[in-house]
């Protein structure tokens, strides 16, 4: 199996969000049971997910950390019966600690999606670099109940970019390979409303680089502060003109929720913006 989703960075493939926990922002607890997740793994897969991202530790502002057993007993089931239904999809696990992602990868996780970029465990790097696997390292400041107080930038989209590079040298010093690393610029980790827009209408500025970019906009507050929506699954036209934004800037890879609206829209976008760049096997 390659670990790359088919014709990737051709067009922006897109990467579905399956959460396994009881509270996060948008569809906290739907999940947890194994066939419930089953049933939304064969959803997305139908409406054309090129991967499945599995959590369970919600991320969202203010959330609690529930640490490694906990995370490992609501993850792993759900994780190994998806890969026993489809043994050759691709399966990212969003996580921050080592042993969570030493035990998905264990049990068949293809990806490792890291909101923290390696800071919170810094062995975790160390676990992807044995596996040889894709990892996603995501721009953030401090941690779901300190982000939001953590906005202040002289330069954003130059300040991201030096996190996602020092964040990058610290994989690959501990073993990492360079193909196989993503950048994700964070939208709504430590950044206010505008800060979000703003790194949105300059993402040219990060797709420009060697490395793929993943951009997780779906359903998120600040399309809800544009939109004056409240309601997180109410804000699915805002999601779609942002993965608009993202097939338009080049982006690789888009996380969302409503996974079949957003494949068609980046169907869409391909004809309208195609990508230039192929990588081997692609």
């Amino acid at each position: 199996m390659t670990p790359w989703p088919k014709g990737w960075r051709r067009r922006t493939a897109v990467m579905g969000v399956i959460n396994i926990t009881p509270d996060s922002f948008s569809d906290g607890g739907r999940f947890i049971r194994v066939e419930a997740a089953l049933q939304e793994a064969k959803r997305q897969l139908r409406q054309g997910a090129d991967v499945l991202d599995l959590g369970a530790q919600s991320t969202r502002p203010s959330a609690k950390e529930v640490g490694a057993e906990e995370e490992c007993k609501r993850l792993l089931p759900v994780l190994t019966a998806i890969r026993k239904r489809w043994p050759e999809i691709l399966i990212s696990v969003d996580t921050f600690l080592a042993p969570v992602a030493e035990a998905a990868l264990e049990c068949g996780a293809s990806w490792i999606n890291d909101v923290s970029g390696g800071r919170r465990d810094p062995n975790l790097l160390r676990v992807v670099a044995d596996a040889g696997c894709p990892l996603v390292l995501m721009h953030s400041r401090g941690n779901s109940e300190t982000m939001d107080e953590l906005t202040d930038y002289s330069d954003l989209i130059q300040e991201v970019k030096a996190g996602l590079q020092e964040r990058t040298d610290s994989a690959i010093a501990a073993g990492v390979r360079d193909d196989q690393i993503i950048w994700d610029p964070g939208l709504g980790f430590a950044k206010t409303h505008e800060q979000n827009l703003s790194l949105l209408s300059r993402l040219e500025q990060l797709t420009c680089e060697p490395r793929p970019l993943l951009v997780g906009p779906s359903r998120k507050r600040f399309i809800g502060a544009v939109l004056d929506e409240p309601r997180p699954k109410a804000r699915l036209w805002g999601t779609v003109a942002v993965a608009c934004r993202c097939a338009q800037a080049g982006v690789a890879l888009v996380r969302v929720h409503d996974v079949g609206p957003i494949a068609q829209t980046l169907k869409m976008s391909a004809a309208l913006w195609p990508h230039q760049e192929p990588i081997p096997g692609s």
